[in-house]
């Protein structure tokens, strides 16, 4: 499997689509107003799709290993912040239950990449 650019992995894909659903997401009048939150959640899934961007570029399958798990490890916080969004009711059970099943994918995704890239060594 070879990639000449990081915009052509499924991964990178969706968590670009996931980005632009957060971002509408907090745009929600009462979840807008909860400014730490929404700043933390709108980071932390930029996040993933910075660092799967920024370890492609670094031509190290080491490396890139290294940021494709700071990527997981941002799922994991984007996830976290939507049960906080939804105890708060600044979501509705069908957003959480949509964007924390884009997150566990992305994450899987993420997680066999990985494996794909340490095999490959």
């Amino acid at each position: 499997m070879k990639f000449n650019r990081f915009e052509d992995l499924e991964v990178w894909q969706l968590s670009r689509i996931l980005v632009s659903n957060i971002y509408k997401t907090t745009q929600k009048k009462e979840f807008s107003r909860d400014f730490d939150l929404v700043s933390q959640i709108k980071r932390a899934s930029v996040s993933i799709m910075l660092n799967i961007s920024e370890g492609f570029e670094r031509k190290s399958n080491k490396e890139f290993i290294n940021f494709l798990n700071y990527s997981k490890g941002s799922c994991g916080e984007v996830r976290a912040a939507l049960y906080i969004s939804l105890d708060l009711q600044y979501i509705t059970q069908q957003e959480f239950d949509v964007l924390t099943n884009n997150c566990i994918t992305i994450s899987k995704s993420l997680s066999g990449f990985i494996s794909y890239l340490d095999k490959s060594k």
